[in-house]
């Protein structure tokens, strides 16, 4: 089934599938160059924008309806909030979050509400694809560098603050199994949904610690890569901060080096002042929205099944 905001006999199928198509070639394109390089092009991304913008300004003045170019706007404002904050919080790199821009300046949100939020339905697949995606991932990248992996694995758990947490959950677990055999003795109407909770609560600690492990441990195997300033591109996360002459020149906190730094570290390269850079590279999502766009559009928004 096709996502029923595409009305095939009605004035609005040809602006919808232009937008849609041409957001399926961005999406298509990013996705083979994230793959292959680990970067979107901006001429792709910002075109995306910028012909989202120009084409909904065209079809407001082609069917004089401003709500093209409002729906437009209001989706590039919204997506643009999203996409610094997914991208503030370490989930998206530089291309994630112009790509998503793009899709919101193409398709727009309806702010008259009189059809379906393919973007809001978008948004909702990327975030439950683009978990499962990642950890898919993931897991290749640790088959693909086992040895390493598990080298990193075994120095994490030996770190001190890492035993001190581990100390920490052991009793932790110790307390939650005592009061798990003490509900027995003293029965309520809720003693089974206490004995849920406790379980659940002792799950979310094992599962949450040895994840953050097992990402840890990911990227010190498989993530990080030392390179040349030359080959940087803007948005790289670098991974440890980087000095000259005790001047802060960019680091971990800068979530994504920008272009002047890059081009101080060049000049600084060049005067041997500075050696290879160390980063952390991403995984590469763009894939993940591709997959996300096409089961939108093929079964809508995931809430509307669960509700």
């Amino acid at each position: 089934m096709i996502y029923d905001r595409i009305a095939w006999l009605g004035i609005d199928f040809i602006p919808v599938a232009i937008a849609y198509v041409l957001s399926f070639i961005a999406l298509f394109i990013g996705s083979i160059t994230d793959l292959k390089t680990r970067e979107v092009p901006d001429w792709v991304n910002y075109g995306l924008v910028i012909s989202g913008l120009g084409l909904n300004l065209l079809f407001s003045a082609v069917y004089s309806d401003s709500f093209f170019i409002i729906n437009s706007i209001i989706g590039l404002a919204i997506f643009f909030g999203i996409a610094y904050i997914m991208f503030y919080a370490g989930q998206w790199g530089g291309g994630d979050r112009k790509m998503i821009m793009g899709l919101g300046a193409m398709i727009g949100i309806d702010v008259s509400f009189q059809e379906p939020q393919f973007l809001l339905g978008f948004f909702i697949n990327a975030l439950l694809i683009g978990a499962i995606y990642g950890l898919f991932w993931s897991i290749y990248l640790a088959a693909k560098n086992k040895k390493k992996f598990f080298m990193e694995v075994r120095k994490t758990l030996l770190q001190k603050n890492i035993v001190r947490f581990k100390k920490f959950m052991i009793a932790f677990l110790a307390l939650l199994s005592v009061a798990f055999f003490l509900i027995n003795e003293f029965p309520t109407i809720w003693q089974t949904y206490i004995k849920i909770l406790i379980l659940l609560l002792a799950f979310l600690a094992l599962t949450t610690f040895y994840l953050w492990i097992f990402v840890k441990a990911i990227e010190k195997s498989a993530m990080y890569k030392s390179v040349e300033p030359n080959k940087l591109t803007e948005g790289d996360w670098i991974v440890n901060d980087v000095y000259v002459s005790k001047q802060y020149i960019c680091g971990p906190k800068d979530l994504g080096i920008s272009k002047s730094q890059i081009r101080k570290l060049i000049e600084f390269y060049k005067k041997r002042k500075v050696k290879k850079i160390l980063i952390k590279e991403g995984i590469p999502f763009v894939p993940s929205f591709l997959l996300a766009f096409i089961v939108t559009l093929m079964f809508g928004n995931p809430l509307v099944w669960l509700l």
